[in-house]
């Protein structure tokens, strides 16, 4: 057993990496569409030619990349207030229509205004107005697109939200934070030295992350508002793979401190360090359920990696994988009630994922080096990094298997995914 791989995924996403210089911009590459697409007509925004972002286009690539939906051409323009002939767009074969507009106001910023009009039924389903700033006007598309998702589909969107990521170019790695369509990139850090294992706190501010700068991993926290870091873990040994707990107070930790690898607890501030259970195996990897009363982590306890489940109450872990012989990197998804997870099986790594409820699993991806799961907040969608061309690349699958995409930079490597949660 490569207990490198297995218990240290941190150093295997560092080897991972290509010398390349990374371009700053996430590119999608649609290749998989739902079972069943709803037609969906969306008219460009009457005056959008005011405003600083392409609306209607933003919209449209949402809800085209979600795999639910074919765009079906509206023409030209209409406003929210336009007259509709329900019949027509029907006979068009719409299921749904989106009308809207762009005002410039006094003051500067831009009033978008919006309306999803249910043509089956001939009557309207949803609308809403937003007044922003030109650097907020993609996230008040990403939310008309979040509520279209949400009426049409009945789970809540999550375009309005973000995603953290590490890229390398040259000798220099990145920790970058961008909307979930790879546009407005933003670096939260820079070193000579790797950076793995980003972790989003559950109110969007902050990401934890291991950080190779002191020749060793050592587990920090970024604020991404103030631009401030905190040392949440530096003892003995290696520091790695934090994961927040629900209420954002404190993070699970791998240390491997006292010598074999195990499970801590830790205040976000680096105070409060408490070990929560003892083998003699490595256990590592953990991830908070979404309760907080229980955390599941990866184990060799039992000869080869295996996924188990303890309750932070006490008592015996619990076994949770038993299909493969190597199974690591668990996620939760945010109802609880799915893990993914890598697995190891004929030599390739791929993509996992089990339902706890009947304990049915399907394999999620074609690839074969995955690595890193992130589920999206609403749980439709698992990101993750894998290899393409020999070069790092993201990619999002559904939960179910039928929308695939892939995220690429121009000439470079991206690894190490994670989604952040809903932002209020």
């Amino acid at each position: 057993m490569n207990i490198t791989r297995v218990l240290l995924p941190v150093v295997f996403s560092v080897l991972g990496f290509a010398s390349a210089s990374a371009s700053a911009q996430l590119k999608f590459e649609i290749n998989g569409v739902g079972a069943r697409q709803i037609p969906i007509a969306i008219a460009a925004f009457a005056d959008e030619g005011t405003a600083t972002q392409p609306i209607t286009g933003i919209i449209k690539a949402d809800l085209e990349r979600s795999g639910y939906f074919k765009i079906i051409d509206a023409g030209g323009a209409m406003s929210e207030n336009a007259q509709v002939n329900y019949g027509d767009w029907k006979a068009r074969g719409a299921d749904a229509l989106v009308v809207g507009s762009v005002q410039r106001l006094a003051d500067g910023r831009y009033d978008v205004r919006y309306r999803l009009l249910d043509t089956v039924k001939s009557a309207p389903l949803s609308g809403f107005s937003k007044a922003a700033g030109a650097d907020r006007l993609r996230v008040v598309a990403h939310k008309i697109a979040d509520d279209i998702y949400e009426k049409l589909i009945g789970v809540r969107g999550a375009f309005a939200t973000r995603v953290a990521y590490v890229t390398k170019s040259g000798n220099e790695y990145r920790l970058e934070v961008a909307d979930s369509d790879g546009e407005g990139t933003q670096v939260a850090l820079r070193s000579n030295e790797p950076i793995i294992s980003p972790a989003w706190s559950p109110d969007g501010t902050k990401v934890a992350y291991v950080s190779f700068e002191n020749k060793k991993p050592v587990v920090y926290v970024q604020d991404l508002v103030h631009r401030q870091r905190t040392v949440v873990a530096n003892y003995k040994g290696n520091n790695s793979a934090p994961s927040w707990s629900p209420d954002g107070s404190r993070l699970a930790v791998a240390l491997s401190r006292e010598g074999l690898t195990q499970i801590f607890m830790v205040n976000a501030d680096g105070t409060g360090l408490r070990r929560l259970a003892s083998s003699n195996g490595i256990d590592t990897e953990p991830q908070f359920a979404p309760d907080g009363q229980s955390i599941y982590f990866t184990s060799d306890r039992s000869g080869g990696p295996q996924i188990y489940r303890m309750s932070l109450n006490g008592g015996e872990p619990q076994r949770v994988t038993f299909r493969g012989s190597y199974n690591i990197s668990p996620r939760v998804s945010p109802d609880g009630k799915t893990i993914a997870y890598i697995s190891r099986r004929d030599g390739k790594f791929q993509l996992y994922a089990l339902d706890l409820t009947n304990d049915q699993e399907i394999r999620l991806s074609d690839t074969v080096k995955d690595e890193s799961p992130s589920f999206s907040p609403n749980g439709r969608y698992i990101m993750y990094a894998t290899e393409s061309g020999r070069r790092g690349t993201l990619a999002v699958v559904s939960v179910d298997g039928s929308v695939k995409h892939r995220l690429t930079v121009q000439a470079g490597d991206v690894r190490e995914p994670t989604w952040g949660p809903f932002m209020k």
